[in-house]
């Protein structure tokens, strides 16, 4: 269900207070084991992690890089200031950012935000989602789980969805390994995401464009609660079959 009447978010908001106003003036109660979803965008905003491109100067690089793929060099520069490594670049920059996480652009976006600005990822989206959750323990004393959600390409299909790139509260995999399938057949390999599948679900709900709904709340949820980090759903370098 998605939060209505969050407001636009500034640097130093109390997203926990907003989530639970919301919640409360929808006549929504938040119990324990349900799930917040939240956009890395008003994550970001909260926590100042929006940049003003009219005070980027970019460097020779990124003017190169820029010139390259028809974009805007001072956009080009933030990419390369939140990336660890250029993985590709082609008719987009595909990057690992300072987290581990490999996406385009490092994460970095300028929709739903004002002109002239882009945002980046949380500089720690696991604390990030952590602090939420906290924020709702401490006024309502339920336990629930935090997911910050980003909206990202994948390599081999069209069209974006909501992957977790924060986590707190749940486990963000479900080892399935050692059970039975329904023909009695031991499965060996099979690790799922429930922290990515509520993710993408949530971002369904939510919306991409001009929505105005970046909080979902998930009830009845299937997941392992446990501290919970996104960086769990990275795969090792040297399980990468593809780089």
């Amino acid at each position: 269900m998605a939060l209505k009447g969050i407001p636009k978010i500034k640097k130093g908001d109390d997203l926990g207070e907003f989530i639970l106003r919301a919640a409360e003036k929808q006549n929504l109660s938040l119990e324990e084991n349900d799930v917040i979803v939240l956009a890395q965008t008003i994550v970001s905003k909260s926590e100042g992690n929006v940049v003003d491109l009219r005070e980027v100067k970019p460097s020779k690089l990124a003017e190169r890089i820029a010139a390259r793929l028809d974009k805007d060099p001072r956009e080009i520069e933030v990419i390369l200031q939140q990336s660890d490594e250029i993985v590709r670049l082609r008719h987009v920059i595909i990057s690992r950012t300072k987290h581990g996480f490999i996406c385009a652009n490092a994460g970095v976006d300028h929709s739903n935000v004002d002109p002239e600005y882009v945002t980046m990822l949380p500089d720690d989206p696991d604390a990030s989602a952590a602090r939420v959750r906290d924020s709702i323990k401490r006024k309502l004393n339920v336990n629930v789980a935090v997911i910050i959600t980003d909206t990202q390409g994948r390599a081999f299909r069209r069209g974006c969805v909501g992957v977790a790139v924060g986590v707190a509260g749940m486990n963000p995999l479900h080892d399935l390994r050692g059970k039975r399938d329904l023909y009695g057949k031991e499965l060996r390999v099979t690790i799922t995401s429930p922290a990515d599948d509520l993710a993408a679900a949530a971002t369904a709900v939510m919306g991409e464009a001009s929505e105005g709904t970046p909080v979902v709340v998930v009830k009845g949820a299937s997941y392992d609660r446990s501290q919970g980090s996104a960086r769990e759903l990275m795969r090792p370098p040297e399980q990468d079959l593809f780089r």
